[in-house]
């Protein structure tokens, strides 16, 4: 098997999170099938969909899984978050409490995906629904979002209507490239530990 051509395919999983109705859903059939339907149906547990896209001189497949956003699914379990390579968080530019509510979910995350390198893992933030009303009923300015940024390691911020298809290809693009860049470093971690492993190894195994 050549392994180059393994290099240059990838397979990442993302994980959508944030409140009910703040439009994960409508975010993601945008972005995978360019659909949008105006019914609003819950999401019940968890669903994913794939999109395979171009990012340089690879050829990516996103995985991307998407959970109800109310309270009482959030029991999904360690197994939904396990493995994630991105967690996208989304609420509602109309909706203040979406937007309250978005550390609970950041914490809930790194709990849950518990991350070798809590710190380094890569997080997005699209902010949904800014057609609404022609921007006029937007309750969280972008100033807001972006401080929000900031004070949790400058995580990338896109505002993005599914309706509209607007910001759309853009955030999900800028995900890939996240989720990437982390599984590279990921990599060169894990690389460093084996290193040392056999170093140990090499010395006849007990370093006592």
């Amino acid at each position: 098997m050549d392994l180059s051509t393994t290099k240059r395919r990838a397979l990442l999983k993302v994980i959508v999170l944030g409140d009910s109705g703040v439009g994960k859903t409508s975010l993601m059939n945008q972005y995978v099938y360019k659909k949008f339907s105006q019914q609003y149906k819950a999401t019940i547990g968890a669903d994913f969909v794939t999109k395979e896209l171009q990012v340089d001189d690879k050829l990516v497949t996103l995985q991307i899984w998407d959970t109800a956003g109310q309270e009482r699914f959030q029991s999904l379990g360690a197994a939904f978050y396990r493995g994630a390579d991105c967690c996208v968080l989304v609420y509602d530019v109309n909706v203040l409490k979406s937007f309250e509510t978005l550390s609970n979910w950041h914490e809930e995350f790194l709990k849950q995906a518990n991350p070798v390198l809590p710190d380094e893992f890569p997080f997005v933030l699209l902010g949904n629904k800014i057609d609404i009303d022609g921007g006029n009923s937007r309750v969280v300015s972008e100033k807001k979002a972006v401080d929000w940024c900031a004070s949790k390691g400058n995580i990338p911020y896109f505002e993005t209507s599914a309706k509209e298809d607007y910001n759309v290809d853009e955030a999900f693009l800028c995900i890939a490239n996240a989720a990437l860049a982390a599984e590279h470093e990921h990599d060169i971690y894990f690389q460093g530990i084996s290193e040392t492993v056999s170093e140990v190894e090499q010395r006849g195994g007990c370093a006592c």
